[in-house]
């Protein structure tokens, strides 16, 4: 009787060393499946890090800096603002005519009235000239705005008014800035 019982200890044995080999092959899938999910969280992490450092990095390399605006020349036929601008930091050369701003006004009916134009016919306060019509980081410029008097331009400084400004470059950022009209005198800071 003896050897019998020896028999029944043994496929005890043998019978928890099976069990413990299954629960050991469970965990491993367990394991498995677990880093799986770890490692496609973290690729899908750093693809949006990267298109969000993509996103800004276009945001900021084509994005004007208004140094400041004044009242420019008050004729009847063109009513201007001037403006100072450059390339905000980090930008990358821009084509002067890839610039665009508008000014947005009430047209006293109590709708926006909306002016616009690009920035090619700024000039270089160095050089005057602005090389292969590009603007260039490190570089300053001015320009006239015409915004009143001329045919559909419409919002002509006037006291007491504001204005909005929005300077956009294309597939680039955009600025925006509020005029303000304390005076209308030309030489008058207006932002």
């Amino acid at each position: 009787m003896q050897k019998k019982n020896m028999n029944e200890e043994n496929n005890d044995w043998g019978s928890i060393g099976i069990g413990a080999m299954i629960v050991f092959i469970a965990l491993i899938l367990v394991a498995a499946v677990a880093s799986a999910v770890i490692i496609q969280t973290g690729e899908k992490l750093q693809q949006n890090a990267q298109q969000s450092g993509s996103d800004t990095q276009q945001e900021i390399s084509g994005k004007i800096s208004i140094i400041t605006v004044w009242v420019g020349a008050q004729t009847a036929a063109a009513e201007e603002i001037t403006m100072v601008f450059e390339l905000a930091p980090g930008s990358e050369p821009i084509a002067d005519d890839a610039v665009h701003w508008a000014v947005i006004c009430d047209d006293g009916a109590g709708t926006p009235a909306v002016v616009d134009g690009d920035l090619s016919t700024a000039t270089n306060l160095d050089t005057s000239a602005i090389l292969n019509d590009v603007f260039l980081p490190g570089e300053t410029y001015m320009i006239d705005l015409v915004v009143g008097g001329a045919a559909g331009a419409t919002c002509a400084p006037a006291l007491n008014e504001e204005h909005s400004m929005v300077i956009s470059a294309n597939g680039g950022g955009s600025t925006y800035e509020t005029l303000y009209y304390q005076s209308t005198t030309q030489g008058d800071q207006v932002v």
